[in-house]
């Protein structure tokens, strides 16, 4: 009867260890978009043009952003009762490693900040912390700070729900560890390449402008000299 017992728990425990482990395996995701994806395969997703992100380093990676409104997408279900009033997704050499949704006022109306960690928990699951004081380097926009109100993740990804203090309204940031570490150690680098050939650049720019002023002013000469009559 041990043994019977002993062969029959071995299966199951092994189940469990597989679902776990394919589990764990599950892409980083917001909604449809995984992380780690394409620029290009994200905009397939929204409906919009690649074209569209904006270039914000280009060393010592490429950084992207491309901001999508969901309720002007035609191709969503009921896009009007979408939540989300804009999201911005961030890429680190053409790698998602950050999605930023920003949530409709009216949207959200009435709802606090509970109810908002309750309906994030049914798909992130437990909260892993809840913020006693601001988490890092917080997001300034007009001079208020976001306020973290809970964290869920793991070593590989991170999702903050965020109260916006102005305008009053609720902010989610989806993000890959990972490829966010890549993405700030990167950035951090493009800015003191800026600061650093920021002189040389400002002295080509205004050898151009002369440059260009000389020749706008020989050209004038030229076609004035060849048609004046004293």
């Amino acid at each position: 009867m041990v043994l019977k017992i002993r062969s029959f728990a071995l299966p199951v425990c092994l189940t469990v260890l597989c679902a776990q482990a394919i589990a764990a395996q599950e892409p980083v995701r917001y909604r449809e978009f995984v992380m780690g994806s394409d620029l290009a395969s994200v905009a397939k997703l929204a409906g919009t043009a690649p074209t569209g992100a904006k270039v914000i380093h280009t060393r010592p990676a490429v950084m992207q952003e491309l901001e999508w409104r969901p309720r002007y997408y035609s191709g969503g279900v009921a896009p009007r009762t979408d939540p989300v009033d804009v999201m911005l997704f961030k890429f680190y050499d053409d790698q998602l490693f950050m999605v930023v949704a920003d949530y409709d006022r009216r949207r959200t109306e009435g709802m606090s900040a509970e109810d908002m960690i309750g309906a994030i928990s049914e798909t992130y699951g437990p909260v892993s912390q809840v913020p006693s004081r601001t988490l890092g380097t917080p997001t300034v926009q007009y001079g208020f700070p976001d306020t973290p109100l809970a964290v869920w993740g793991t070593n590989e990804y991170s999702v903050t729900l965020l109260r916006v203090a102005y305008p009053a309204s609720f902010r989610l940031v989806v993000a890959h560890t990972r490829l966010e570490n890549l993405a700030r150690t990167a950035t951090a680098a493009a800015v003191r390449q800026d600061t650093d050939e920021a002189p040389q650049r400002e002295l080509a720019r205004q050898k151009r402008e002369a440059a260009d002023s000389a020749a706008a002013q020989e050209k004038a000469k030229t076609e004035n000299k060849a048609q004046f009559r004293p």
